[in-house]
């Protein structure tokens, strides 16, 4: 879901079954058992999550606020262009990291 193919395809696209399959082909590979329902709303479930403390946390006088995975979802959510490498993050593991340590292995 990290990848910025994904995320551009998530964007763009209203009908994203195929990107969703794509998710869950990703956790198979990673030895996890996801249909790409259970993916589409897990996805939507922590992008709305991460939105909502990213809105309280804008407002002011507010007590700053977060939610669970909120630094991962925030490197694959927040949109600002960065020169690291894209992470992908498994949040069952609670392991991370980038983009050529992943595919270093394969």
């Amino acid at each position: 879901w990290g990848d910025e193919t994904v995320l551009a395809e998530l964007r763009s696209k209203r009908r994203n079954a195929n990107t969703y399959a794509k998710v869950s082909k990703g956790m198979q590979d990673r030895g996890y058992n996801r249909d790409a329902q259970q993916c589409r709303v897990k996805i939507k479930e922590l992008r709305q999550a991460y939105q909502r403390t990213r809105d309280a946390n804008g407002r002011s006088g507010s007590a700053p606020q977060t939610c669970r995975f909120y630094d991962e979802l925030h490197a694959i959510l927040g949109g600002a262009a960065s020169t690291d490498p894209p992470m992908w993050y498994d949040s069952v593991c609670g392991s991370s990291e980038t983009t050529e340590e992943h595919f270093q292995g394969e």
